[in-house]
């Protein structure tokens, strides 16, 4: 598709000279580059493989995909969530809109060795953001080179040497208008042995058209421990495209969660490089999906060296004419001896109309290894049906306590105990007999 046909927007130069980073000649050119990109490759169609089950012809016809350069007030009910989040033992920045709001963040004190900014603070101070990490390698996707375009803000963890963060960095992205257009971008530099949990929680205060494009970037040196956690809770009426990408060295961990509960359609893009050897990831999530809702997680793995190991567990639970696909590939290339890998995605449709796309994938150019991968698509057994109502439950909380525990099976890996039991009550609150469940639990 021809962006320019679709898109009626004030030059690229004159949108990125309002942005972050305006005074910085590099950072400009880096904009208007990616704009130059995402330009000359327009919109995905189905046509490509990779965006075969995923239609976002929509986008293109938007009035406009303009980043808000205006940061907008709070509404009191997004300050309410962010207080009772800052009550928690968590270093929280929230963003209202794509723009950091220090009124409502509470990031605590970090200790020694850690430091947590602004992105946008980063890109207007040019000698402390490394061209490096805002140029054209880490764009995996046209999105990637949209979200460089017009990246508003987002939050710069970095971690020297050996430093740990006991609680976890609580990322917190609201969106509060109508219509708007949000462009997170997130980067994550663990140095050698640094450990550290990130949660990216994006919500949605109205059910509105709005766009989310995000990014996120992470670096991992030797025996660093990355985990890492995603919670989708925008409006029904929302798109999300999100690409995570993270790049291990030897003996470093990197674990994502997942987890898709919102917005009209969602895509996920995760990509792990494991570059040295002794690398370690898994990579868990769950799209719980109702309605017409649409969520496509797209991973792909790629062990560059030998003796590493990946794992992938993903879920999805389908209602109405809703729509999941998982597309995961992963890659042993040559010399990535004693590769460890292992991938499964499992569904269960609810409805008839539900439906589930699934690809797992293996490319092996390597010998010695094992490699291994597997699907189902299925409905609730019976014969657990029976066993529990045997045991004196009615059939719609037998039902809704088979589909929990399906679920449960990626929650509970969940490291950070309130967000687990707030992604568990957010999945009860979708089941019918979920306030029954909650009392037996």
């Amino acid at each position: 598709m021809n962006v320019q046909q679709s898109w009626q927007e004030p030059d690229p130069e004159h949108v990125s000279l309002a942005l972050a980073g305006h005074d910085v000649p590099w950072v400009v050119d880096a904009r208007q580059s990616a704009f130059e990109r995402f330009k000359a490759h327009g919109f995905p169609s189905r046509r490509e493989e990779e965006w075969k089950y995923t239609d976002v012809s929509v986008l293109s016809r938007r009035a406009s995909l303009l980043p808000d350069n205006i940061p907008p007030d709070a509404p009191s009910e997004a300050a309410l969530y962010a207080w009772m989040l800052s009550q928690q033992n968590v270093h929280l920045m929230v963003f209202i809109n794509g723009h950091y709001s220090p009124e409502l963040s509470c990031p605590g004190n970090l200790g020694p060795g850690v430091r947590l900014e602004s992105f946008a603070d980063m890109l207007d101070d040019a000698a402390e953001l490394p061209q490096a990490l805002f140029d054209q390698q880490h764009e995996h996707t046209v999105f990637d080179a949209l979200n460089t375009a017009f990246s508003t803000d987002g939050a710069v963890l970095r971690l020297a040497p050996g430093a740990r963060l006991e609680m976890p960095v609580y990322l917190l992205f609201i969106a509060s208008g109508y219509g708007v257009s949000i462009y997170p971008r997130n980067i994550v530099v663990a140095g050698a042995g640094a450990q550290a949990t990130v949660v990216e929680h994006y919500l949605g205060m109205v059910d509105a058209h709005n766009f989310t494009d995000s990014t996120t970037q992470l670096e991992l040196g030797a025996g660093a421990m990355i985990e890492h956690c995603k919670l989708l809770q925008e409006g029904s009426a929302a798109y999300h495209l999100a690409g995570i990408h993270a790049d291990l060295a030897a003996d470093s961990r990197f674990i994502s969660h997942s987890f898709a509960l919102g917005s009209r359609l969602a895509r996920n893009d995760i990509t792990v490089r494991l570059s040295e050897p002794g690398g370690h990831c898994t990579l868990n999530g769950l799209y719980l999906l109702n309605g017409r809702q649409h969520a496509d997680h797209h991973t792909r793995i790629d062990h560059l060296a030998p003796s590493c190991v990946s794992r992938e567990y993903y879920r999805g639970v389908l209602d109405g004419e809703s729509r999941g696909v998982f597309s995961g590939k992963v890659t042993v290339h040559p010399g990535a001896v004693k590769t460890d890998a292992h991938q499964s995605n499992h569904n269960l449709l609810l409805s008839r109309e539900a439906e589930v796309d699934t690809k797992p994938q293996l490319e092996i150019f390597a010998d010695d290894v094992r490699c291994t991968h597997g699907a189902t698509v299925g409905q609730l057994d019976d014969d657990s049906l029976f066993y529990l109502r045997s045991r004196g439950l009615d059939a719609e909380t037998a039902r809704s306590m088979l589909i929990y525990g399906f679920a449960n099976e990626i929650i509970e890996r969940v490291p950070v105990p309130e967000l687990r039991n707030r992604i568990a009550d957010l999945v009860l609150d979708r089941l019918s007999q979920g306030d029954s469940i909650k009392e037996l639990l």
